[in-house]
């Protein structure tokens, strides 16, 4: 199953106390809570490049599953990580002590986050 496509954003629970607890400025967090953010995924066999534009902020990625790899995180801060395929439709990280999960169900991606106890989840449709 290939994740290449554009997907918008539809849904996301927890979206402000996740990104306090994460260290974002208040400000940021009321920017961004009510911005449909479009992420496009880019697949060719275990690498990926994933771009996420929410308003005018954009952020890259770019992955090969099983190899550690610099990974920008939602508050701007990169990191080191190993990203995981689980079966061929969820890709799982640990990082900083949040654990990401990315499953693919048809069109649409769901993106569950868990920093401790909480858990802030984005549901987004391929269009």
């Amino acid at each position: 199953m290939s994740f290449t496509g554009k997907y918008e954003l539809q849904s996301q629970e927890n979206f402000e106390p996740f990104m306090k607890a994460l260290g974002l400025p208040e400000d940021q967090i009321q920017k961004g809570k009510d911005i449909k953010s479009i992420s496009e995924i880019v697949q060719d066999g275990k690498k990926f490049k994933v771009t996420v534009t929410t308003g005018s902020k954009v952020m890259k990625n770019e992955f090969t599953i099983g190899e550690e790899s610099e990974l920008e995180m939602l508050n701007g801060e990169k990191v080191k990580a190993v990203v995981q395929m689980e079966g061929n439709n969820k890709l799982v990280t640990q990082v900083k002590g949040m654990k990401s999960v990315t499953e693919l169900n048809g069109d649409i991606i769901t993106h569950t986050m868990t920093l401790g106890d909480l858990t802030y989840k984005r549901v987004s449709k391929r269009i």
